[in-house]
């Protein structure tokens, strides 16, 4: 009889990475529905060696969606947060949010401008359905003659850390005179590799999409060039001491980007209209996505109580993303809580019974290697 367990296994989506990674003796996890690897053997490792050197990760999970048609920037235009007008330049790039009428997040994605007719954007694995048919239903209503195709013949490595630019130079022929001079949030292709100088980490490096075909060539020439694998695990601690959103965690669908540190890729000064802007302009902002590093012992988690302990700061929020900072070897979290709490501030996390003492600080905690405040 067929185990349940191997069943699940079985269901599993896979990147076209996944043989590579068994075979690197990665310790592999079901990750919303993908097949995916934690680690390879230490995730602390990865992550000194992301902040130090240079690590990669697959991300291929990620969907890649191109947009095509004349009416690309109109439709973008009304479909995002933030203002696709300012994407003139092929190659460059913008994060933004996508909303719905209620001004909740359904998705943070980035958006590359290709040609005027032709702009790619990027999705996050978790959300890839629910997206598609949201962009679908709102082509169908305002852009019916756009094109929108999920691009699952493409696979995408993200190579970071201080050395993780020259060693991708070191791999792909030609890529260092057509790269160098790339500043962030832009783009480059060169033969088939589409060179995007964005991460997750807070380092710097390139995340690069690829026919899938030649994904696994890639990735052993990388390990070659001594760029070191790393999983979910590092990437999760790297992406949270670098101060950025998880969506799912940080902001979802019942959150506005006002309320969750992403305020700066609304655009609420021009005339332009977005779905969900109305809804922003109405509701009041009322809580902010702040810093928390523990100063007793013990670990933040997602979901944990904050308490502010002064009588001028009442009120109360929650941890939306907590964990082990490997960097400042502390705890550390996001947290959602009441504007008239601010860096300097004490305030009680609960933790299974008791309450634990936190400082409020601004994030990002740590970025490009260096610790960006006192963590004493």
């Amino acid at each position: 009889m067929t185990s349940p367990l191997f069943l699940r296994y079985r269901s599993l989506k896979t990147t076209a990475l996944n043989q590579t990674h068994r075979d690197m003796m990665a310790k592999m996890v079901d990750f919303g529905g993908w097949d995916m690897p934690l680690h390879y053997g230490s995730q602390l490792d990865e992550h000194h060696k992301v902040r130090s050197d240079a690590g990669m990760f697959d991300v291929s999970h990620m969907l890649a969606v191109d947009i095509e048609g004349q009416d690309a920037r109109a439709f973008l235009r009304r479909l995002v947060a933030n203002n696709i007008d300012k994407l003139t330049q092929p190659g460059k790039a913008l994060y933004s949010c996508m909303l719905n009428p209620q001004g909740g997040v359904i998705d943070d994605l980035i958006i590359y401008f290709m040609t005027e007719s032709h702009f790619r954007m990027v999705v996050n694995a978790g959300t890839a359905d629910k997206d598609m048919a949201w962009m679908q239903a709102q082509r169908d209503e305002f852009a019916p003659g756009l094109a929108i195709t999920p691009r699952r013949d493409l696979a995408m490595i993200a190579i970071q850390g201080p050395n993780a630019r020259v060693k991708v130079w070191k791999v792909i022929p030609g890529a260092q005179a057509e790269t160098e001079q790339l500043k962030l949030f832009q783009a480059k292709l060169v033969d088939k590799y589409f060179i995007a100088r964005t991460g997750y980490t807070g380092e710097d490096g390139f995340e690069i999409m690829l026919p899938s075909t030649d994904a696994a060539e890639f990735w052993n020439a990388l390990y070659a060039a001594g760029v070191v694998p790393a999983g979910l695990g590092a990437r999760d601690t790297l992406r949270l001491e670098a101060g950025m959103n998880l969506y799912g965690q940080d902001m979802d669908e019942t959150t506005n980007p006002l309320e969750s540190g992403l305020g700066w890729t609304v655009d609420l000064k021009t005339d332009r209209d977005f779905i969900g802007k109305k809804a922003l302009l109405e509701a009041p902002v009322k809580k902010q996505l702040i810093g928390l590093v523990l100063t007793d012992r013990g670990v933040l988690r997602s979901h944990q109580k904050v308490a502010a302990t002064h009588a001028q700061n009442e009120g109360e929020g929650e941890i939306t993303s907590g964990g082990f900072s490997p960097t400042l070897n502390k705890s550390i979290a996001l947290a959602r809580l009441p504007l008239n709490v601010s860096p300097g501030d004490e305030v009680q996390v609960a933790v299974r019974d008791k309450a634990l003492r936190a400082k409020i600080v601004k994030y990002p905690f740590v970025r490009n290697g260096k610790i960006l405040m006192d963590v004493a």
